[in-house]
């Protein structure tokens, strides 16, 4: 499954949601993107307070604070 990961350098909840996305691959097949949001405006200014934002499909999984359990359950679902 394709995945999109809006993340930035220096950011703490960026580094706790790549380690939930790398636990999850464990489990099942996940093609991760890396975007970081610094190096376009436009997602910048769309996702700065937002981040990490865990999105698929055109569909936001979870932002903020991500969790092993939700993203198991919505990508086995």
């Amino acid at each position: 499954m394709k995945v999109q990961f809006y993340s930035r350098s220096n950011c703490p909840l960026c580094e706790e949601a790549r380690l939930m996305l790398e636990l999850v691959k464990e489990d099942i097949y996940l093609d991760v993107e890396e975007i970081n949001i610094e190096e376009d405006d436009e997602l910048h200014e769309k996702y700065l307070l937002r981040i990490p934002v865990i999105e698929s499909k055109g569909q936001i999984i979870q932002e903020g604070r991500i969790d092993y359990p939700t993203l198991l359950e919505a990508f086995t679902s």
